[in-house]
């Protein structure tokens, strides 16, 4: 008795295809990462300055927004206190 054919499926091991497939995965990242220069020796160095940069970046972004509303604050702030200068004539003259 002949083993039944496949029309263009080829049948394998679970094993052996998982095997296959985690060398392919492996293969295909090292040429993505060759692909963007971080392959070599120093490939972790250069990923952790990136996190390093992105970090910094957040941080910069964090304080200019604090900066941008503490100088809203301020502003409405000082508006609001020489409304009250005014309306209380406290620098004299004035109809």
């Amino acid at each position: 008795m002949t083993p039944p054919r496949y029309e263009g499926f080829v049948r394998m091991p679970d094993a052996e295809f998982e095997a296959m497939l985690a060398r392919a995965a492996e293969k295909g990242a090292k040429r993505a990462l060759a692909d963007v220069g971080l392959d070599g020796d120093e490939a972790a160095l250069d990923i952790r300055d990136l996190r390093s940069l992105l970090d910094c970046i957040r941080l910069v972004r964090r304080t200019a927004m604090q900066t941008a509303v503490r100088m809203i604050t301020t502003g409405v702030m000082l508006a609001l206190l020489a409304g009250i200068a005014i309306k209380l004539k406290i620098f004299g003259g004035g109809p």
